[in-house]
């Protein structure tokens, strides 16, 4: 008989899982975070802070953006590649990304994509100019798009960087105001770590425990699209030759119940889920805990999305959105922009989730919030454009 998981266990389990579990203070650990979240995601946005700096802040509030350049790099730190999206990954994991360089590399030449791309002796070009100038950044190099210029085209020389960046041939060294400089793979990924060969199906066992290790239970599905490492097929055959996985049903928001598998410590794992602690917490739309808004709503009961490409006159909620999280539940969500040159963190909208009230506590927790979000921005002030909640 499959083990029961109510509903508020289960959130509690996956909360604690991603890092959110106790309260954000403390001595300070960046690669420990990523390592427990097992990648973290970029964005450029800076509506308030970058995504990736936002989702590490919420989990230790000591976290402040330069931080994060001091672990790029070398065996103890991270590099950066594509999961879901680009995202930053411990090193000690590089032999386990092996054929994410591949299959990234295959898929590109097998969809034609980047048919204007330079040749292969125009990448060698670029490795040449490389391995003799140090990182480059794509403003170093000046070919040009030639006929029309439809939709996301880029130069020659950029696609040449992002297809060899995609198959390790070159990897991000540095940033500069978010701007991407490559190096040669070789000078970036340490040698012990390039080196190592692993069979291709100890990668994807690798890859499919520890996506399930983060996520406490989860489906096919859920283990497959958590690195987008590998195909739906492969996790199949996974989880249908792995010997320890626990089957255990999950109980819904709804009430609701669906099959899923966990690790085979699951039982132990959800006697050590601490109850989160009670303060509110701003969730940068691209945190990992709401990534997947198909989990997100049948566990929490929140329908989710980002609306950044949607047609400001078709947004229900706004450009730039945040969830709102109060212990095991989410309460709210808020509209907030950082405006530096004023010194504020302006609040532009606030709605409470159906159901849940609003009185002075949980708005004092809000405005704790807030000041801490405030000075993690660098900004002065808590500026509040609304008086009170919006009608969702």
């Amino acid at each position: 008989m499959a083990l029961k998981i109510d509903n508020r266990a289960a959130r509690r389990l996956f909360i604690a899982a991603q890092g959110l579990g106790l309260n954000p203070t403390g001595a300070l650990d960046v690669m420990a975070m990523i390592r427990q979240l097992g990648f973290v995601q970029l964005d450029t946005i800076r509506v308030l802070e970058r995504a990736h700096h936002h989702i590490l802040w919420s989990r230790n509030q000591n976290y402040r953006p330069h931080m994060l350049q001091a672990v790029m790099g070398g065996a103890d730190g991270i590099f950066e590649h594509f999961t879901h999206d680009a995202s930053v990954i411990p090193m000690a994991y590089l032999p386990m990304w092996q054929r994410q360089f591949r299959r990234k590399k295959q898929r590109i030449d097998n969809a034609g994509w980047y048919k204007s791309m330079l040749d292969a002796a125009g990448r060698d070009r670029i490795k040449s100019r490389i391995r003799d100038e140090g990182p480059l950044c794509t403003r170093d190099f000046d070919t040009k798009l030639e006929g029309t210029r439809e939709m996301w085209a880029r130069p020659p020389h950029k696609l040449a960087l992002d297809y060899m960046w995609y198959s390790g041939e070159l990897a991000t060294c540095h940033r500069v105001n978010f701007t991407k400089f490559y190096n040669l793979g070789e000078r970036v990924f340490p040698a012990g770590l390039r080196e190592q060969e692993v069979a291709d199906q100890d990668q994807v066992d690798w890859l499919c425990r520890n996506a399930l290790q983060r996520l406490g239970f989860a489906s096919c599905g859920e283990v497959q699209r958590f690195w987008e490492a590998m195909s739906a097929q492969e996790a199949r055959r996974w989880i249908g030759t792995a010997p320890d996985l626990v089957p255990v049903e999950v109980e819904a928001a709804d009430g609701s119940w669906a099959a899923a598998l966990a690790p085979g410590d699951i039982e132990t794992r959800l006697a050590a889920a601490p109850a989160p602690p009670g303060r509110l917490r701003i969730i940068n739309p691209f945190d990992p805990l709401i990534r997947d808004r198909v989990r997100l709503k049948r566990l929490f009961g929140i329908d989710y999305r980002v609306e950044m490409f949607v047609p400001a006159a078709k947004r229900q909620w706004g450009y730039y959105v945040c969830p709102l999280l109060e212990g095991d539940r989410f309460v709210g969500r808020i509209d907030l922009k950082a405006e530096r040159a004023e010194g504020q963190l302006k609040v532009r909208k606030l709605w409470a989730e159906p159901g849940v009230a609003w009185g002075a506590g949980r708005r004092a927790r809000l405005d704790a919030e807030l000041q801490r979000m405030a000075l993690f921005l660098g900004v002065d002030d808590v500026h509040w454009e609304c008086s009170d909640l919006v009608p969702a």
